[in-house]
């Protein structure tokens, strides 16, 4: 059947007033390459969530374990390779942790930064990241536990009321640090704790970004069941991807 010249006008102004395709179908989204560490410094399962965290936020994210025993090493050549590089939770044992991943790892991640990568650590990340370790950032880390006015005592795990991206929420929490104020250049305060103290923060190092959460916003409900937080006391706002977009940014 042939179109008459006037249906044919009326169903091309038809699709002009429909607008352009949807992006995943005008084009492919650049990839995000992400890295996240697996290995003897993190606990166990703390990369998985980490993984499928990020996975869900937008399938532009790829992520790619690194470690000692994994596929991909963290190597000067291999982490360039990728826009951010995260490091999770772990235990108690920070020497340990540091001494599991070796000078050459360390160094490798302090070049990748000031070369202009993206690092993000949580919790037992954070703590790494401090001057004592990594020295990605200028200051010692300590623990928020016992500080004035925060309500956990003890290293259990519990939930905790922050004020993340001007919203007040909860998070789940294990023994995380605090940190320091500064007054230095392209320090960004992210969340605080409800006692005023640090929970998360964004720093300079070099050409890159140093990204630090004493608290775990990639936190899935599992952990919250297991340690019996009742859901009002879980996450109302997207907090982990505020923090992987204010890395990233």
């Amino acid at each position: 059947m042939t179109l008459s010249t006037g249906v044919r006008r009326a169903a091309l102004a038809l699709l002009c007033l429909a607008g352009p395709l949807p992006l995943a179908q005008a084009a492919q989204a650049p990839t995000v390459a992400v890295a996240v560490y697996r290995g003897p410094a993190g606990c166990d399962d703390c990369s998985e969530t980490v993984r499928t965290a990020i996975e869900r936020l937008d399938p532009r994210y790829r992520v790619d374990f690194v470690g000692p025993a994994e596929r991909i090493d963290i190597t000067p050549a291999n982490l360039r390779r990728y826009s951010l590089y995260v490091q999770p939770g772990g235990g108690q044992d920070i020497p340990a942790a540091l001494a599991s991943l070796g000078d050459a790892r360390s160094a490798a991640l302090r070049d990748y930064v000031a070369l202009g990568g993206r690092y993000l650590g949580l919790c037992m990340g954070a703590y790494l990241a401090d001057a004592g370790n990594l020295r990605l950032i200028p200051d010692d880390l300590d623990s928020e536990v016992g500080r004035p006015g925060f309500p956990v005592t003890t290293i259990d795990d519990a939930a905790v009321a922050v004020r993340w991206a001007g919203h007040d929420d909860h998070v789940f929490y294990q023994d995380g640090p605090y940190l320091p104020s500064s007054h230095a250049p392209g320090v960004r305060v992210l969340a605080t704790y409800a006692n005023g103290d640090i929970a998360a923060a964004r720093y300079p190092f070099g050409r890159g970004v140093v990204a630090l959460s004493g608290p775990h916003p990639e936190a899935d409900a599992s952990w919250f069941e297991q340690a019996g937080i009742p859901p009002e006391e879980r996450p109302r706002s997207a907090l982990f991807r505020n923090l992987i977009d204010a890395t990233l940014r």
